[in-house]
């Protein structure tokens, strides 16, 4: 069995999967904010 040993892990792909997944959030919430100030706008 294979023993573990702290901090030697291969983490890069985690980091760039997880950069990309708030990457995404912020601009999905940026859409959503500027959806509502134009259906506000509007008058919706």
């Amino acid at each position: 069995m294979a023993e573990h040993k702290h901090g030697e892990m291969d983490i890069r792909d985690h980091e760039k999967t997880f950069a990309g997944f708030v990457k995404f959030v912020t601009y999905t919430v940026v859409v959503i904010i500027a959806f509502l100030v134009f259906l506000a706008l509007v008058g919706a």
